[in-house]
This record gives C-alpha cells, sequence and structure tokens, in this order.
C-alpha cells in the first residue's frame, strides 16, 4: 500500500506521515534498488519470461502476506515491502526485453504505450478501490485480493509468452516472417548483433554519454512519478483540507488519462518514423514533451487557489509525463537491444536511487521550509535541466558497445 493509506484521517498533516512515509517508501524503494541490474542482467541472460513469472510470483506473495507481517513486527512489515521492491525491479527490463524481440522498430512506441497503460491504470486501479476494500473488508482486504489476481497472472502469463516469436507455437507464418523480416531491415549493416547469452559489459556501456541520457531521464522520470504518486494525496489533505479517501480520487483520475495519452504519444511517435523522421528527432520530441510539459504543469499547479484547480493541472503533468514512455523507455532498444535489460537495470538503478531522494527528500524538505510548494518549483527545475540534458546526449542510433 502506498503512504496515503498510513493514516484515513481528515485531520492528518505532514509531520505525522513523514515517519511513515520514510519507513514504507524507503523500505520499498531500497528493495527495488537492489535487483534492475541483476534482474536486467538475468532478463538478457535466461529471457524475459521465467524473470517475469519470478518475479510476479514472488512480489504477489510479499503483497499477500504484508498485512500478517504489519501484525507481527515492524521489521517483519518492512522486510516484505523490501522484498516486493526486489521483485518489482524486473518488470520493467523484462517488458523492454519482449517488446525488443516482439516488435520492429516502428512499432516499439506504441507496443511501449500499451504496457505503461496497464502500469498506471494499475496505480488508478490501486488508488480508488484500496480504501474502499480497506473500509469494507479491513485492511487485509486489497491485500490478499491483489496478491490472488497476481498468481493468477503467472498462470496466464505463462501459457501465452514465448521470449521471441520464433519460440511460440500458436504464432502464424505471415506474423513471425514480418517481425523478423522487419527487424533485419532495422539493422542497417549490424547484422552481427548478438541474440546469444552475453555477460553485459558495464564499463562500456557506462563510457558512452547515451547511456548517461538514458540513466538521466530515467532518474528524473522516476523522481516525477514517485513524488506525485507518494504525496499528492497528502498534498491535497494539506493544502486543501481534502478528506484523503476523496484526495485518493483526485490523485487517481490522473494515472487514468496517463494511460491514454501514452498510448496516443506512442501512436504519434510511430507515426512520426514512419513519415521519415530520424528516430533520434523523434526521441528528442516525444522526452522533451514528457518533461518540459510537467514541469510547466507543477508551476501552474502551485499556483491552483481550489483542490478542482489543481487536479487539472496534475492530470496536465501526469498526462505529458507519458510522453516519455515514447521517449527514453523505447530508446533502450534502440541504442543496445542485445543489451536492453541490463541497460534498463543500470538506468532503473538511477531511477530508484532518484526517486528515494526525491521521496524522502520531499519531507525534509516540508518539514523545514514548511510548504510542499517550493519542492514542487524544484521538481520543475530538475525537468527543464534534465530536458536539455536528453537533446544534448542522447541518440536514436544503435551504439557500439562491444
Amino acid at each position: 500500500m502506498r503512504i496515503a493509506w498510513l493514516c484515513l484521517s481528515p485531520s492528518c498533516r505532514f509531520p505525522f506521515l513523514m515517519v511513515g512515509a520514510d519507513l514504507s517508501l524507503s523500505s520499498f524503494l531500497w528493495g527495488y534498488l537492489i535487483s534492475p541490474i541483476a534482474g536486467g542482467t538475468l532478463v538478457d541472460y535466461y529471457g524475459a519470461k521465467i524473470v517475469m513469472c519470478w518475479g510476479v510470483a514472488l512480489w504477489s506473495l510479499a503483497t499477500f502476506l504484508t498485512p500478517w507481517a504489519a501484525e507481527t513486527s515492524l521489521l517483519a512489515l518492512l522486510t516484505t515491502r523490501a522484498l516486493l521492491g526486489v521483485a518489482e525491479g524486473v518488470a520493467l527490463p523484462c517488458m523492454n526485453k519482449m517488446v525488443a524481440r516482439w516488435f520492429p522498430p516502428t512499432e516499439r512506441a506504441r507496443a511501449v504505450g500499451i504496457a505503461m497503460a496497464g502500469f498506471t491504470l494499475g496505480n488508478a486501479i490501486g488508488l480508488t478501490l484500496s480504501p474502499i476494500l480497506i473500509s469494507q473488508g479491513g485492511i487485509f482486504g486489497p491485500f490478499v485480493i491483489f496478491g490472488l489476481s497476481g498468481f493468477l497472472w503467472v498462470l496466464v502469463w505463462l501459457s501465452a509468452t514465448s521470449n521471441s516469436p520464433d519460440q511460440h507455437p500458436q504464432i502464424s507464418k505471415y506474423e513471425l516472417d514480418y517481425i523478423l523480416n522487419e527487424q533485419k531491415k532495422s539493422l542497417k549493416g549490424n547484422e552481427n548483433t548478438k541474440t546469444s547469452k552475453v555477460i553485459p559489459p558495464f564499463r562500456r556501456l557506462l563510457s558512452k554519454l547515451p547511456t548517461w541520457s538514458l540513466m538521466v531521464a530515467n532518474g528524473m522520470h522516476s523522481w516525477g512519478f514517485f513524488v506525485i504518486l507518494s504525496w499528492m494525496p497528502i498534498y491535497f489533505n494539506s493544502v486543501y483540507h481534502v478528506d484523503l479517501r476523496q484526495a485518493a480520487w483526485f490523485s487517481a483520475v490522473p494515472w487514468s488519462v496517463m494511460a491514454f495519452v501514452g498510448y496516443l504519444a506512442g501512436a504519434w511517435s510511430d507515426m512520426l518514423i514512419q513519415g521519415g523522421t530520424s528516430i533520434s528527432l523523434t526521441r528528442k520530441i516525444m522526452q522533451s514533451i514528457g518533461f518540459i510539459g510537467p514541469g510547466i504543469a507543477l508551476i501552474g499547479l502551485t499556483s491552483a487557489r481550489s483542490p478542482s484547480l489543481a487536479s487539472a493541472w496534475l492530470t496536465v503533468a501526469v498526462g505529458l509525463k507519458s510522453f516519455s514512455h515514447s521517449g527514453f523507455l523505447v530508446n533502450i532498444q534502440e541504442i543496445a537491444p542485445q543489451y536492453s535489460g541490463v541497460l534498463h537495470g543500470l538506468s532503473n538503478t538511477t531511477g530508484t536511487l532518484a526517486a528515494i531522494v526525491g521521496t524522502v527528500g520531499a519531507g525534509f524538505f516540508v518539514e523545514l521550509v514548511g510548504s510542499f510548494r517550493g519542492f514542487l518549483l524544484l521538481t520543475s527545475l530538475l525537468y527543464f535541466l534534465a530536458a536539455l540534458f536528453w537533446n544534448i546526449f542522447s541518440s536514436g542510433e544503435r551504439v557500439n558497445f562491444d
């Protein structure tokens, strides 16, 4: 459960929540920090199917056991939250590896948009249903339901997926030929790209500026994501005196919009590439909108005088954030498809560190300054700087890491 459910009283304020925020969020994020690089390496080595299966099974188990752990001891609760973070760290590297194997370059942004739509809709559903389930069935309700749903998903995943198109028993010859031919066209002289099991060259990966542009972009994306996801219900409660149950609804609406806008951004991105726009320019356009747009919207949020207007600005910020899915998130597959898992892991680790600093730092900032608006303005500035770094150093062309 997110920080919003640490306290459901209308009188709840920042100082009370910061202790709970630091413990619950940091335990998850420290767990999430451990697994992306190792998980990404495993994805590149063993394939996404089995790694994703184990990841979802473990985080479903951790979700299911959370309320019992909370009743046992604080240590048991934090351990369960850390396990949840460790297991979830493999999800995005698995997604990127699957997209790189199954979709040609002109369709990848839409594929990522659809996958991330499920990710963001999950946030919206969780934020909306959790307080209802808690009020009706107690604290055990949402954890049991979400945990069992994860186990059911694993069964569907194992029966419906394969690591690559040529391994899928039900794919048609026409679809297989189309995917393989389109991917061969995208190689453009790089036909020797490795598809076998490889040990990633970490030093070479970190020696290239396009890698660092991915890490900076993921870091800023995660900073904004976790700050908004974790603190906005409390922000609406503290600034506009909205009951946290209603504040959760204010925070859930933007994630639903993000899912829809993310798909539109992916479709537009693919259309630009199909129309002759270079991949590099397309990714710069998408990422610029994904950073500059939220930066401007957060400035508007700080000046909003009503919760409805603030929710509108928040919706704009979160919706435009989804353009990043057609920026840096797709770009991971383009500069190094053979290392997309570990490259995603490296950038995710940077993102997790930024998320820890952002979420915990927000609490300290509010405690010292007494206002969350200043932290939102700082986040806006960081968005603008990250957009500048991306436009200077990113590339849509394949990078030689060998």
